[in-house]
Parts: C-alpha cells; sequence; structure tokens
C-alpha cells in the first residue's frame, strides 16, 4: 500500500510506516498528480479534500488528523466508496485548556474571579461539552447554547444565543462552520449581536474565524465599544492585525496545538486505517509521547483560583502566543510559518500533583492534572 502523508502530521511517517510505504509531502504540494499513486491520503485542515483533487486516483481511504471537516467533501467521498476517518474531540482537552488560560489571564489583569462569572457556551460538541465539565468541576456556573442537540431532545438546559447574551459574562464559541440550514454558524455572531453584548462581556473564539464577521467586530471595537476579546481564529488573514490592535489576546490558529492533541489525532487515523486495512494493530497515543519538561509538582494547602493560575500557566501561558502573534506582518505565509513552527506544548495531564488535600486532589483529577495524595 502506498499512502501518502502530510509532512507536518507528527508521529505520522514512524506509525503509517507499519502498513505500507509512506511518503511524505508538504501540503502545498498535494494534488491530482501527487496523489495518483496513492492508495490512501492523510491530510490536516489545510488541504481541500474533494472531486476536484481525487477524482480519477485510486484513494480507497482519506483521513484528517484535524477534529474538524469542513475540508473535506464528505458526502463525494460516500458516493464514490472512498472509506473515511476523522480525528473526532483529538483536540478537545487542548482547546478547553487554551479557554481556561485565556481566563485565568483576564481574571489576574482585570482584577475578577473566574468563580463569579456565567459563562455561555455556544456548540457543545466534543469540546463544549468537555469545557462544560472542566468548568463546573472548579465550581463555575454555565449556560449551553446548542440548537441541534436541543432539536433532538439531548437531555439538558438549552438557551438560545439570545438569552445568552443577556445573562452571561463570557461567551464562547464552539461551533463547526455550516453555511446553509436552519442552524448555520457563518457569521453567527453578526453585526447585530456584537452591539447587544454588554461592555462587561468577554467574546472567546476557538472554532472558526468565520463564525464572527470580523469586519463588523472590527468596525463595532473601533467605535470604542469596550468588550473584551481573545480570538484564536481569523475570518480574513490579511486584515488580522489591524483587529488585532484593538483585541486582548490574540493567537494563530494554535488552540488545539498541544503534543498530547497532535498524538491523539494521529493515532486515531492510524487505527482507522489499520481497522479499514484488516489489521489488528492499534496504537495508544499515550506511547508516542516525550516525557515532559516539568512532571512533578508538590502543592500544599487548598486549590483555588490562585493556586490553579499558578499551575496552568506553568504548564501553558498563553501570553507567549499572543506576543508571537502581535509581531505579524499581515503575510499568510508568516501565519502559516507560526502555525507549522509551533511549540511542543503539553496538557495539564503531563502534571502530577501531589497533594495533602483529598478534596483538592480530587478537583485536581476531575480538571485534568493528574493528582495523588502524599502524608506529611
Amino acid at each position: 500500500m502506498k499512502i501518502l502523508v502530510d509532512e507536518s502530521i507528527l508521529y505520522a511517517k514512524r506509525l503509517f510506516s507499519y502498513l505500507g510505504c509512506v511518503e511524505t509531502i508538504t501540503s502545498k504540494a498535494i494534488s491530482t498528480s501527487s496523489i495518483m499513486l496513492a492508495d490512501a491520503l492523510i491530510v490536516n485542515s489545510v488541504t481541500r479534500v474533494d472531486n476536484a483533487l481525487l477524482n480519477g486516483s485510486r484513494i480507497q481511504f482519506v483521513g484528517t488528523v484535524t477534529s474538524g471537516t469542513d475540508h473535506i467533501d464528505i458526502d463525494w467521498l460516500v458516493e464514490e466508496g472512498i472509506e473515511f476517518s476523522a480525528a473526532e474531540g483529538c483536540n478537545a482537552i487542548a482547546v478547553v485548556e487554551y479557554v481556561f488560560s485565556a481566563l485565568l489571564w483576564l481574571a489576574q489583569r482585570d482584577n475578577f474571579s473566574l468563580s463569579e462569572k456565567t459563562i455561555g457556551i455556544v456548540g457543545v460538541g466534543n469540546i463544549g461539552s468537555c469545557l462544560h465539565h472542566r468548568l463546573s468541576a472548579f465550581g463555575v456556573r454555565t449556560l449551553l447554547c446548542d440548537p441541534l442537540l436541543a432539536e433532538k431532545g439531548e437531555p439538558g438546559n438549552w438557551y438560545s444565543l439570545e438569552t445568552l447574551i443577556n445573562q452571561v459574562d463570557v461567551l464562547s464559541l464552539h461551533t463547526p462552520l455550516t453555511r446553509t440550514g436552519r442552524y448555520a454558524t457563518w457569521h453567527l455572531i453578526d453585526e447585530q449581536i456584537l452591539a447587544a453584548l454588554p461592555d462587561h462581556c468577554i467574546l472567546i473564539n476557538t472554532c472558526r474565524g468565520e463564525v464572527i464577521d470580523n469586519t463588523a467586530l472590527f468596525r463595532i471595537l473601533e467605535k470604542g465599544k469596550s468588550f473584551r476579546v481573545i480570538l484564536d481564529v481569523w475570518e480574513l488573514i490579511p486584515s488580522l492585525p489591524f483587529l488585532l490592535s484593538y483585541i486582548d489576546i490574540g493567537t494563530a490558529h494554535i488552540a488545539g496545538y498541544t503534543l498530547e492533541g497532535k498524538a491523539r489525532g494521529t493515532a486515531q487515523i492510524f487505527n482507522a486505517y489499520s481497522k479499514f486495512l484488516g489489521n489488528t494493530m492499534r496504537i495508544n497515543s499515550k506511547s508516542l509521547l516525550p516525557f515532559p519538561l516539568l512532571e512533578r509538582i508538590r502543592m500544599h494547602g487548598k486549590l483555588n483560583e490562585e493556586v490553579l493560575r499558578l499551575l496552568v500557566h506553568s504548564i501553558y501561558n498563553i501570553c507567549h502566543d499572543d506576543i508571537r502573534l502581535r509581531r505579524f506582518s499581515g503575510l499568510s505565509s508568516e501565519f502559516d510559518y507560526l502555525r507549522k513552527n509551533y511549540y511542543h506544548r503539553r496538557e495539564w495531564s503531563s502534571l502530577f500533583v501531589e497533594t495533602s488535600d483529598r478534596t483538592s486532589a480530587d478537583k485536581l483529577m476531575q480538571l485534568g492534572f493528574s493528582s495523588r495524595l502524599y502524608t506529611l
């Protein structure tokens, strides 16, 4: 089997070599001619996979190491009988920890307590539900908005977007990007909604840039509206520097870029392709990970917001990514460079926290840290 793999996908060459002959290629070089002799194609989010790319090829399997699939024409793959797999949920923990890092940083800067805020979560899939569970574990009130799940009768207290705007202090977006249908998310947050956001509100977007009308956001912030904004995704890359000057935190679409998340994504697609081939080999993503730079901490006293911030920012401080992006001049190539050369960020689970307080140990485990009790 010949397997064509985007060279930027971590651990891919090593893993897929167990299943066939692997050829790595840059995302920009993936074309109709380059895939002609391949049996499987493994991509990330920057490669559009559709009829234009695959028609006439012998591709039997397409895998994307991302949870999002708006770059894949799934309906066409199904029609052609081409097996497809996405790494659903692989980056959910990474995105949730990014949101926590951002909120804890803002709380320190602006002198508020996270536990006093109500957080509205728009889109309650893998990421939104994980965020809800971790915030709840830390005692933060959340309101959930997902009209698709509400319509399906999924259990939960569901709120409309309009209700969230009137009742929450933080609005965090975790929807897919859809352009048609009753619940299309393209420009879901438009000028009217932006104008309705109260001045104390914090708006966070880590899903897709087009979910917020960036032009309207720039216009309304330029006029002096004072709500706070955290953006990891952008609608128009060349105009990013203009918007960046008005927001509180900006990063280069790296919210989901942890080493653990990348390992999970690659392992999920490897396991799916192995199963497709009838192979019994399966990989646990944890077996791929190196030792973290910071592995163990002993904590004295009870877990509170200040201690959580110290723990979180010892692993990942979002300010570093904000600083990197603020040097950006507006060239798409520079933006791509920031993403391609992103450092190996770790998740909270990589840090083992010892504590003498049982309640704190339980809460740390619920939040995603590794933890155990010790005796003095």
